[in-house]
């Protein structure tokens, strides 16, 4: 074959697969996963909670609402679940592996497209334990 035939073909299948890649994590989106954009105690059981965290952002507010599990970790490229919007708040309620509740956030914290964890992959609802059950498993 010819060098430039190869290329082609080569280039071919870099573009096909980037197109079926794109399709599977936008299928995701569209099912409610997103992928947490910045590391911080920045997800709480309540409103108000996550309210008082952003707005005084100190170490203090942090570690006393962590140790009392009233703020939660997000860790920048893992993978939520949205499983209730409040858009008048701009606060989705997300589900997360490895938290038996759900939590509040903030939508600026959250994509719709893919984040590389910290060790350059991209979660999944299979290879981080999000698969849920009954009418989420959508």
């Amino acid at each position: 074959m010819r060098v430039p035939t190869i290329l082609f073909v080569a280039a071919a299948i870099v573009g096909l697969t980037s197109v079926g890649m794109s399709s599977k994590y936008d299928d995701l989106a569209a099912k409610g996963y997103r992928w947490v954009t910045r590391d911080g105690p920045y997800a709480c059981p309540s409103k108000d909670d996550l309210r008082r965290i952003i707005k005084d952002d100190t170490e203090e507010t942090e570690l006393e609402m962590i140790r009392e599990h009233r703020a939660y970790y997000l860790v920048r490229g893992d993978i939520v679940k949205v499983v209730q919007e409040d858009a008048v708040s701009g606060m989705p309620l997300i589900r997360r592996a490895g938290i038996a509740r759900d939590l509040w956030t903030l939508n600026r914290f959250l994509s719709r497209r893919p984040i590389e964890n910290v060790f350059g992959v991209i979660e999944t609802p299979e290879n981080w334990g999000l698969i849920l059950t009954g009418n989420d498993t959508d």
